[in-house]
């Protein structure tokens, strides 16, 4: 049975991909999706939502708009990164379809109102439309069968010398989901930055010839642009966000650990840090199921065989 998801994201080049692999996969029925502010500014991140779904092909999925800026804190967007439209490098269509005129917690209450079973709830931004609409309807909690999120790191972090980008981005937000007491799972840098697409994968998906494909070519030309610096030491691109979609289709491609998870809001020199207990220091019961290495040719099959989905 396909598994039921809302996904909330922030497209950025990996986010796209995520969304790509969530419409693909028949082990994923993608129930709506909420845009968050992050990647870049939150018109820019909804309308590239927006845009990725009229190139999937899946303008019957709602789309709703979430929050304007994190919880306690100015917006910090990743343009280096990005690129000026949130998604540069590739030539996607304009929007063919309007958002809900509702905003992204209501959206998730609606579609968790609506479905018979339990679903699970994909972040792959920073966690601020999670955590409102936690807030705002505790009682649909019980609706919510886990949270699987893009985020944090055990050791380095990317945004700062121990953060990740979107925990720094909103430290509080992810503190009250990683505080909510519902089963989390967390692809943090450990795992994401071993989920590398190498320059001859990139040249399979360049030779499909399908419109998807093309797309994801180009984004990841555009994304290899930042990620080649030798500062980061990396021999291909690493994908972030496809970690939380392909954890959901196939989690034997996983090396994973329960842990501890808290996030730090006040240190000035580690605020949106995850405090990952490996070594059960706290004695505090582990709260989620952390991703720490996966088995990347998998990975990356797994996404080719999405891309797929598209042929003609």
């Amino acid at each position: 049975m396909a598994k039921k998801i809302i996904l909330d994201c922030d497209p950025g080049h990996d986010d796209a991909i995520a969304l790509m692999m969530a419409v693909a996969s028949p082990k994923i029925e993608l129930l709506a999706v909420t845009s968050s502010a992050g990647n870049q500014t939150p018109d820019k991140t909804l309308n590239n939502v927006l845009r990725m779904l009229t190139l999937l092909g899946r303008t019957d999925i709602p789309v709703a708009a979430g929050n304007q800026k994190p919880l306690m804190q100015g917006l910090q967007i990743a343009d280096d990164v990005h690129g000026k439209t949130g998604l540069d490098g590739a030539t996607l269509p304009e929007p063919g379809f309007k958002p809900e005129p509702i905003p992204a917690v209501e959206l998730i209450a609606k579609t968790l109102r609506a479905s018979e079973e339990p679903v699970t709830l994909v972040v792959t931004g920073p966690m601020t439309n999670a955590a409102l609409f936690l807030a705002v309807h505790p009682e649909l909690k019980e609706k919510i069968d886990q949270i699987v999120f893009m985020g944090g790191a055990m050791s380095l972090g990317n945004w700062a010398p121990s953060v990740e980008f979107n925990m720094y981005v909103d430290p509080e937000a992810a503190k009250m989901v990683v505080d909510s007491g519902l089963p989390l799972v967390m692809a943090g840098l450990d795992v994401t930055h071993k989920a590398q697409i190498l320059a001859e994968d990139v040249e399979v998906f360049r030779k499909m010839g399908n419109p998807v494909a093309d797309a994801m070519t180009g984004l990841l030309d555009f994304y290899n642009i930042y990620y080649s610096q030798p500062k980061w030491g990396f021999e291909g691109t690493p994908v972030h966000d496809p970690c939380t979609i392909a954890w959901l289709i196939d989690p034997s491609m996983f090396e994973t650990t329960k842990c501890n998870v808290d996030v730090e809001t006040t240190g000035k020199l580690t605020r949106g840090e995850t405090l990952v207990d490996y070594y059960d220091l706290t004695g505090k019961p582990a709260n989620a199921e952390v991703l720490l290495g996966i088995d990347r040719k998998k990975f990356v099959s797994l996404i080719t065989e999405c891309m797929h989905q598209f042929d003609a």
